[in-house]
Parts: C-alpha cells; structure tokens; sequence
C-alpha cells in the first residue's frame, strides 16, 4: 500500500475544499462525469489527500477523520477551537467542517 484516501460525503464539493483550504489543503484536481453531475474534489497539503464527494453513494455523512498537525494550538487559535491533552499524549482539538464531518486534528508532544 502506497497511501489511504479518506473519502467525505459533501453537499458542495467547491466550498467543501475553500473551508479545507483553511487546514492547509489545497485543490489538487476536480472531476464530474458530465455538466449535470455530481462534482468530486480532490484536495492535498503535500502530505495527504482527502477526496470530497457529492456523489449520495460515496460516504455517509458524520464521518469522524483525523489528522495529524505540527502545531494544533496554532490551528485551533485559528479556528476558535479549544485544545485539550489527551491521556494517550496528544495535544487535540475537534471541529465540524460545513457538512457536519468531525475532523480531530492532534500534535504529539514530546
């Protein structure tokens, strides 16, 4: 295995990756099958990749993902988002982004 790419069930793909681009990812590529179709978007910080769907089949929504930051405190100040230490020795916050997903972003500590 080279990778694994979540796959989030989104109501609209392109603000979708715009609140993404707010955790760091950019949009790496878009695809539909013709004008009327669902719009899939992946998008990418260099180090990983998440695919947001349209697509009613793809995922279920409420999804849980977690990713892994260099500093979480300065990504939760960004985000209004409390950050607590967890027993397991990870520094952590939780978010909802716009289609209700919760995304928990940690740092290690040292």
């Amino acid at each position: 295995m080279t990778s694994v790419v979540p796959v989030l069930r989104v109501a609209n793909a392109e603000a979708a990756a715009e609140w993404y681009g707010r955790l760091g990812f950019t949009v790496e590529w878009r695809h539909r099958f013709d004008p009327g179709s669902p719009l899939f978007v992946s998008i990418t910080d260099g180090r990983g990749r998440i695919f947001l769907s349209e697509h009613a089949g793809d995922a279920r929504r409420d999804t849980l993902l977690y990713l892994y930051v260099d500093d979480v405190d300065a990504l939760a100040r960004e985000l209004g988002a409390d950050v607590s230490l967890m027993p397991w020795g990870v520094r952590e916050t939780q978010v909802r982004d716009l289609d209700g997903n919760r995304i928990r972003i940690g740092t290690p500590v040292e």
